[in-house]
């Protein structure tokens, strides 16, 4: 019982200093989330239980070449990798799932393809300058948020921090400004697609 009150950042600490069970205590602590997380995507649960695994074998090999520097985010890092490995597995099987935006995931870290063209890259690069210019539309506070979100990959509770207000202003700021852009878009009839 005693385990549950650790600090995951301590629990880090000690599995590198060689004490195996403070990952068996990290794993446990957050399975579920992580595990749901991945399902959530996958919706098969073999395959979900392989990228758990291959999670945790990232994890493991990262803490033991003492490369780990989260420095106490020890949870979002974890769903990072697994957020990679399930974007891996789709670039593998050639299919993309339905995505839903949440504090874990953001659509934009999905919206690359690796065999672009030169043409292809470029209207790429266009539709990114053409969506930089939009951003620059919306007020203050929203503009902060997204930027924050998307070019920064902060996390809601990170940039609730960093600004001052609560998480769901933030939510709700960033929420305003997906709308605010969509009517952008909509009003000047811009077609942003490669």
């Amino acid at each position: 019982m005693a385990d549950l009150h650790i600090p995951d950042a301590l629990l880090v600490k000690n599995y590198v200093e060689g004490n195996e069970n403070a990952l068996a205590t990290l794993i446990k602590r957050h399975e579920s989330k992580i595990y749901g997380f991945i399902y959530s995507k996958i919706a098969d649960r073999d395959i979900s239980n392989d990228i758990f695994q291959d999670t945790f074998i990232k994890v493991i090999k990262t803490l033991k070449s003492n490369s780990y520097n989260e420095e106490g985010k020890f949870l979002p890092w974890v769903m990072r990798i697994s957020h990679n490995l399930i974007v891996d597995h789709f670039r593998k099987t050639k299919k993309m799932p339905m995505y839903r935006e949440t504090e874990e995931f953001s659509i934009f870290s999905v919206m690359s393809d690796d065999s672009l063209t030169i043409e292809g890259k470029m209207i790429l690069d266009q539709v990114e300058l053409d969506l930089k210019k939009l951003i620059l539309e919306l007020p203050e506070d929203q503009k902060e948020v997204l930027m924050m979100r998307m070019y920064q990959d902060m996390s809601f509770k990170e940039i609730s921090e960093l600004t001052g207000v609560s998480i769901n202003t933030a939510l709700g700021r960033m929420r305003y400004a997906l709308m605010n852009l969509r009517k952008i878009i909509e009003k000047h009839q811009i077609i942003l697609t490669n």
